[in-house]
């Protein structure tokens, strides 16, 4: 439990209200939404999830399905979501309504609906959301769906039916397109798989700009820049002190803003606008091979114009993202990926500051 929690005078009203949502928490008063809203109160409050689950046993993973579902649950209420669904999701599902937080509302409704009067399951919804939100990427709706959420999930499994040389496999897609699949125009493209057996090409995503500093030359060392002489005591001082992070060496100082020196390939002399984000290797479209470690992208945020050969950096939610696009998205693009970068391997870090050692 943070200070801010502790520090509320014993006895006083924000004391006591915060005591009664734990006692709620531990003996299970209520629907979960209640409780989303009561572990979201206590969280912004100061108290921290490994304090909340030691007072009322619920984990910390549960706390945030259960805060985020109610938000959703919340959002949609107030958007025309019917009282049927709404009479459902009172009573489950907030493992469902969590996978809908990467929809906007229009769309979380209309999953919602579906997933209430279909009882979908949590992988169910996870999927058709995930194809709702492909779908609204495209600059068209592809002919013959729409953009109801059993429309999507059909068109998704219609385009890898069609990649799928595999009889039995294919079936299987088809099936479920059929299963899924809200218009009749929906139902007649699948359909036409039965007696097409065409095998479409699959798009495949194109190759990361992947690096890796090999040798130690290439780690540049930042340095900051004091100004020319003669300066002050008071100048030098002024100086922040730099500390670098690895494993990139990345530079943080007393203030807003941070630098990270890349070697001058021709890929980074020929950015027009470069910025530089960290993410996990496993975390990027697609993940790469060995084990996750933090890599760091560079992104020209000068180039914006879409290419079928390359990653770009674009708004998902309140989030940016990476996404590699098989067509000319119908959302802005950010910014290119243009390189990729690995840290150095070192098999020993220590046994290379020995100078003797290096000499050697």
């Amino acid at each position: 439990m943070s200070d801010e929690a502790t520090n509320t005078e014993p006895g006083s009203e924000p004391n006591a209200q915060f005591a009664e949502l734990l006692q709620s928490l531990r003996r299970k008063q209520g629907n979960w939404v209640e409780w989303g809203q009561a572990c979201q109160t206590l969280q912004k409050a100061g108290y921290n999830p490994q304090a909340i689950f030691e007072e009322t046993g619920f984990e910390p993973i549960h706390q945030n399905q259960v805060i985020v579902g109610s938000q959703v649950f919340l959002s949609i209420s107030s958007a025309g979501l019917s009282e049927a669904a709404k009479t459902h999701f009172t009573q489950r599902g907030s493992d469902v309504l969590y996978e809908l937080r990467v929809l906007n509302q229009a769309e979380r409704v209309a999953l919602a609906e579906m997933a209430a009067a279909k009882q979908l399951n949590l992988e169910e919804a996870r999927d058709i959301a995930k194809a709702m939100k492909e779908l609204s990427l495209l600059r068209q709706v592809p002919e013959g769906f729409s953009t109801h959420p059993g429309d999507a999930i059909a068109y998704q499994s219609w385009k890898l039916a069609r990649q799928q040389a595999d009889l039995q496999e294919r079936s299987r897609l088809i099936a479920k397109g059929l299963r899924y699949a809200e218009t009749a125009s929906a139902r007649k493209q699948i359909e036409l798989l039965l007696t097409d057996f065409t095998v479409a090409t699959a798009a495949i995503a194109p190759r990361l700009p992947l690096y890796r500093l090999d040798e130690a030359e290439q780690m540049p060392r930042v340095l900051p820049v004091v100004g020319k002489l003669p300066f002050t005591k008071a100048d030098l001082q002024a100086v922040p002190i730099v500390e670098e992070v690895a494993p990139f060496n990345l530079v943080t100082f007393s203030g807003t803003g941070a630098w990270v020196a890349i070697p001058g390939w021709q890929v980074i002399l020929s950015a027009e606008d470069p910025v530089v984000a960290l993410v996990q290797s496993d975390q990027l479209p697609t993940p790469l091979p060995g084990t996750p470690q933090e890599v760091l992208l560079v992104i020209d945020r000068a180039q914006r114009e879409w290419a079928g050969d390359r990653y770009f950096l674009v708004e998902q939610g309140e989030q940016l993202t990476v996404q590699w696009f098989e067509q000319s998205p119908n959302v802005p693009l950010l910014g290119q990926v243009v390189l990729v970068l690995r840290p150095k391997k070192v098999l020993d870090e220590e046994y290379t500051k020995e100078l003797w050692q290096i000499d050697e």
